[in-house]
């Protein structure tokens, strides 16, 4: 909530809107009701002007009311606006700084609303992005259909394929699992087809016919045949010295696989088994909320300092919801269950709350949930260090790098004392380094009177 008396502290931005709205209702308002409803909510003003120096400003509103009443029989017509989103709390009138202005606070539209549209055309579906709203193109108003849908887009039944595309040694491993966590499972006796059946991995068709879900080909199938539906897809992993890439075409490809390398990769960097357990959440959860169908796919990066987690998609809940737990809404649910199976991943909604918990617990630096738009995309970082640490690592480098620096310097001195005048090429290949940092020493020994150019350009030492 905005301190309306205090108006010039604050801008424009993907939360505020503000309108001069002197002239009547500005057809414009609607398109920024759709952008804050298909994002994260927000609160327009009519009454408000934007100063050059981007301050906000009161002008008093000639008749208000009649603009509420405008406002109203707008946005509960569903041939202009497919859905009100609105209660009455909503829409008020203020008086600040002896001006009358309307307030409209427009809350993030729940996902089986969306796309919230205007005019009766999906084509003028609006979102937010910085300070202005745009349209949103066919693939991001295809993405919010999809999350509108009760069922969640992985339970599709592709009929175009047979249990034949899923990669059976995928499968395997991941029973190996399910033995692991839940021995003497009920379904631990059952034919592999029957046991994807039982969890939702295939479905029956026509004439009894087993066909993949888009979860079972997801999680078993190969990155080959995925791409088929998923044009888009991609998981991407990344370390100083490896890259783990599912069109590599040297392993399947599939998210199953891909947790399992990775987080194998990701234990060494975590220091206990809270830590680990809690990373793990964290990866499972990148996997399951990923959208598939959209771009960029689903990038892991891990650095000394930190593990970055990202995906296409957004939030199906509030992040602040997210972060307090009680609720979860998977865009996959099937991987959820799939990935729950072999006790990875919370359905209850405990599983980000306990990924704060347990950093704070640590005494590292807490985790950070971004999301964008224009494409949508979920980045979570984890900090493998405390607030003080990155100082002290910064610091520690910066001596190793003078350190190195100082030695370098040392080799071209004796380099040059023992032979008397070296070339560009000799001294760069002596150092084992790029000319561009062998011209940077050289240049900082001649500023320094240590070394000098020769005009046949040779190095020496200086007299």
């Amino acid at each position: 909530m905005i301190d309306l008396n205090h108006l010039e502290q604050y801008r424009e931005n993907n939360r505020i809107e503000a309108k001069r709205a002197l002239g009547g209702l500005p057809h414009s308002i609607w398109e920024t009701y759709s952008s804050f409803a298909n994002t994260l909510g927000g609160i327009i003003l009519l009454g408000v002007v934007e100063h050059k120096d981007k301050t906000l400003h009161t002008v008093n509103l000639p008749d208000p009311e009649e603009l509420v009443s405008e406002f109203w029989e707008i946005v509960r017509n569903p041939k202009l606006t497919s859905v009100n989103i609105l209660s009455a709390n909503d829409v008020r009138i203020e008086e600040v700084n002896g001006d009358r202005i309307i307030v409209i606070t427009v809350p993030r539209a729940e996902r089986f609303y969306k796309p919230v549209y205007v005019d009766g055309n999906p084509v003028n579906t609006y979102r937010r992005s910085g300070e202005g709203d745009y349209r949103c193109t066919q693939e991001e108003y295809q993405s919010m259909v999809r999350d509108a849908a009760y069922a969640t887009q992985d339970m599709q039944k592709l009929e175009q394929y047979d249990v034949s595309v899923l990669d059976f040694e995928s499968v395997r491993k991941y029973r190996e699992r399910v033995h692991e966590s839940h021995p003497n499972h009920v379904w631990e006796t059952l034919d592999d087809e029957e046991f994807l059946f039982k969890i939702g991995a295939v479905n029956i068709g026509e004439q009894g016919i087993r066909h993949p879900t888009a979860a079972g080909l997801l999680m078993f199938g190969t990155a080959e045949i995925i791409k088929e539906i998923y044009p888009d897809y991609l998981l991407d992993y990344r370390e100083a010295d490896y890259q783990l890439v599912s069109a590599s075409g040297d392993w399947s490809g599939n998210v199953f696989d891909f947790y399992e390398a990775v987080f194998g990769r990701l234990k060494p960097a975590l220091p206990d088994n809270p830590v680990r357990m809690a990373a793990r959440e964290a990866l499972a959860n990148c996997l399951v909320n990923a959208d598939y169908y959209g771009e960029g796919g689903v990038v892991i990066i891990r650095r000394e300092d930190r593990i970055v987690l990202s995906n296409p998609g957004d939030f199906r809940i509030e992040v602040a919801a997210a972060k307090s737990g009680g609720f979860s809404d998977p865009r996959n649910s099937l991987l959820m269950k799939m990935f729950n199976l072999i006790d990875i991943g919370d359905s209850a909604g405990s599983g980000i709350p306990n990924i704060f918990y347990t950093w704070k617990q640590h005494g590292w630096s807490e985790p950070t949930i971004k999301q964008t738009v224009h494409p949508n995309r979920i980045e979570f970082l984890l900090p493998l260090m405390k607030r003080g640490d990155k100082v002290t690592r910064i610091k520690q480098e910066g001596k190793k790098a003078e350190m190195k620096s100082a030695l370098k310097r040392a080799m071209i001195i004796d380099y040059l004392t023992d032979h008397a005048e070296g070339s560009f090429e000799e001294l760069t290949s002596l150092l084992g380094v790029k000319p561009s940092n062998t011209k940077k020493l050289l240049d900082d020994l001649i500023e320094e009177g240590i070394v000098t150019l020769t005009k046949n350009g040779m190095y020496l030492l200086k007299a």
